[in-house]
């Protein structure tokens, strides 16, 4: 007898192995046969005909924020309604293992486009851990909708060791005794099961609050000493190392990747932040491919995280984390609490001249193409500018210059004006080689956080639909078994999971996917509220017509745009621990 029997689907194994039509008998949380032959259905309380669907393995993001929003709303549906069924937290040196309530706000609240309030209210409301094991005892004490994995932050364990104010201070490095403190935090760590730890070197990335606002995060300040050390920890025990090199310093690139190499000692896995084909670079595209060649080819274990999609972006005003990349930009989200200094400032035409200077600069490292006739008003109290970009507003008002028009807009509406654009992986030709190198690991949606920047919670059906597209057309990009195994199996394994895998004796978290579905509603975004942060209307994805059904050990929690009673009041996922299989 079986618990839940899944009939007729095209089973894929999440191992790249041929795809074919079969029944899958479920019982106790696990795949207890993949048959041929239809299953016997006697005393089975639950039967999903899956005939003309896909059947796969839950698929895995590799890169979310999601380390506040699980703490009050555990379901984290947003992602589990688009199949997937495992994430990974601790992304970009943040974790919320060891600061408390204050410092996780100011680390959260600007980097991550997360209300700073609402990080300080989750934190301080349900900590009740000072150690990793406690922190994942904390987790599997909720009722988890998806599978967790996690990396310790950087910032984290140095912010809490030295505080936030001397962490984050050029002239002060860590004593003997505080280095010494950060290992035993990294290996008790890895002790409980994190996959590795994250680090990042990015100098946009800014504090939030009073005390240091707007210096960049505590990793930032690591000495060479300091980080050669964490890696030496991660490299023994064989975890990796996710990292975000700062795009205006090629060294920290090259350094941070280089570490991966293992000539006379162990590789130590690093994936970093990220393969993309950035608007304002486009030759950079050709670069990435050839870099995890070469360091692989030395004897490294190194990949690129990418974001299989269009990095398309929405903002309110002026309230985009890429404007901190130059100096007048930041400048004026230091100010996001204090809004009529800021529209003071905005107003201000020495500022306005350094805004146009940082505009019209259009070489040298960068993440925004700087270009407001490729910004588009999508809302704004002003009907006349809708639909409208920035730089056609300047040219209807006189040929005013485009920041201009910008900032004016802002100073009249603030907030109110709401735009978009496209700042990478717009040529869908380079989406498709990196799709398909081995280089380059998939995910990096940042599910959680830029609430309402963006919405990338169903990038592995945008992914599989762009694979699917090709191959109907006569031009396929990869099997559609090798586009599976990318998200899902490919992943686990490397980061050393239990999951991805959907094969006789592996848990039960799988996806049943309408192929048919698969069509121009995954490009489409919508808002929903959230109750916990006062219900700030987030992006969001919808395409509910896609995911017939999703089972999280063995449960059935999502399908049809439905959420099961039991997806987010009993527990269903569990805290995947690096190396730990069959559990």
């Amino acid at each position: 007898m079986y618990d839940t029997i899944i009939k007729g689907g095209r089973w894929f194994d999440g191992a790249a192995s041929p795809s074919a039509v079969r029944h899958l008998g479920i019982r106790d949380g696990r795949i207890a046969v993949v048959s041929i032959e239809p299953l016997d259905e006697t005393g089975c309380r639950h039967i999903i005909d899956a005939a003309g669907k896909w059947v796969l393995p839950g698929m895995i993001d590799i890169h979310t924020h999601y380390d506040v929003e699980v703490l009050q709303t555990p379901s984290l549906a947003e992602s589990v309604r688009h199949g997937v069924t495992t994430v990974l937290l601790g992304s970009c040196s943040l974790s919320t293992v060891h600061v408390e309530a204050s410092d996780a706000g100011d680390l959260f609240g600007r980097v991550e486009a997360i209300p700073r309030r609402h990080v300080i209210e989750a934190v301080a409301e349900t900590k009740t851990w000072t150690t990793a094991h406690e922190f994942v005892d904390a987790l599997e004490a909720l009722p988890l909708g998806p599978n967790l994995a996690a990396f310790i932050g950087h910032s984290d364990i140095r912010a809490a060791q030295m505080g936030l104010e001397r962490s984050t201070s050029k002239d002060i490095r860590p004593t003997a005794a505080e280095l010494d403190a950060m290992v035993a935090k990294l290996d008790e760590a890895l002790d409980a099961g994190f996959i590795g730890m994250s680090s990042q070197q990015l100098l946009f990335d800014k504090l939030d609050g009073e005390v240091c606002r707007s210096r960049t995060l505590p990793s930032t300040y690591a000495t060479t000493r300091e980080r050669r050390r964490l890696n030496a920890i991660l490299r023994r025990r064989g975890r990796a190392l996710q990292g975000g090199p700062d795009v205006a310093r090629p060294q920290s690139l090259v350094a941070m990747a280089a570490s991966s190499v293992g000539i006379f000692r162990k590789p130590l896995k690093v994936s970093l932040l990220s393969a993309a084909d950035i608007k304002a670079i486009p030759a950079v595209a050709h670069i990435f491919p050839w870099i995890a060649r070469v360091l692989n080819a030395l004897g490294g274990d190194f990949r690129w995280q990418h974001l299989p999609v269009p990095f398309e972006v929405y903002s309110d005003g002026i309230d985009l984390p890429v404007f901190e990349e130059f100096g007048s930009g930041a400048a004026a989200l230091h100010l996001a609490d204090q809004l009529e200094a800021r529209r003071e400032l905005l107003r201000d035409e020495g500022y306005r001249r350094r805004f146009r200077k940082d505009y019209d600069k259009k070489f040298g490292p960068r993440v925004w193409h700087r270009d407001f006739f490729d910004a588009e008003i999508v809302e704004c109290p002003d009907q006349t500018v809708l639909g409208k970009t920035f730089g056609e507003v300047g040219v209807d008002r006189g040929g005013l210059h485009p920041v201009d028009a910008f900032l004016d807009l802002v100073v009249e509406h603030g907030n109110k004006v709401r735009w978009r654009t496209t700042i990478s992986n717009h040529r869908p030709e380079v989406l498709d080689r990196f799709a398909a190198d081995p280089g380059v690991q998939l995910g990096f949606s940042d599910a959680g956080a830029h609430l309402r920047n963006m919405a990338f919670y169903n990038f592995g059906l945008r992914f599989l639909r762009r694979v699917h597209d090709a191959e109907r057309a006569g031009r396929p990009i990869l099997s559609l078994e090798r586009a599976v195994h990318r998200i899902t199996g490919e992943l686990a394994d490397w980061y050393g999971i239990d999951a991805g895998h959907l094969r006789t004796g592996d848990r039960a978290d799988l996806v049943v996917i309408d192929p048919e579905r698969l069509d121009e509603t995954t490009d489409a975004y919508a808002e929903a509220p959230i109750a916990q942060f006062d219900n700030l209307s987030r992006m969001v994805n919808r395409n509910d017509a896609t995911v017939t059904a999703v089972l999280i050990g063995g449960e059935y929690v999502f399908g049809n745009g439905e959420s099961a009673p039991v997806l987010g009041t009993r527990r269903t996922g569990r805290f995947l621990r690096a190396g730990v299989t069959g559990s």
